[in-house]
């Protein structure tokens, strides 16, 4: 069975909790240098710019069409992950 839209962006939950974490500086990221924590964060973006993409083909929801409200969490998320590695690169 197929996973619906909420399922698949819960999946992605953790990536917003880390990214946003990262960004407020709550993340513990003792002994990491700073290229270590931006390729952390990048995955992490990458990881929601996927799921982000799910069209409803290949038993993945229609996550790109979902006007979900969890969706703007992981959007917002995304957008910043990319302001913090373009600040702190």
């Amino acid at each position: 069975m197929a996973q619906t839209v909420t399922e698949c962006l819960a999946a992605g939950t953790d990536s917003v909790n880390l990214i946003n974490a990262i960004n407020t500086g709550s993340w513990n990221v003792e002994g990491m240098t700073q290229a270590e924590i931006n390729e952390m964060v990048q995955r992490n973006v990458d990881h929601l710019e996927l799921i982000l993409t799910y069209d409803g083909t290949d038993d993945f929801p229609n996550i790109a069409g979902a006007t979900d409200s969890k969706k703007t969490t992981h959007v917002a998320a995304v957008a910043t992950g990319k302001t913090y590695i373009t600040n702190n690169s």
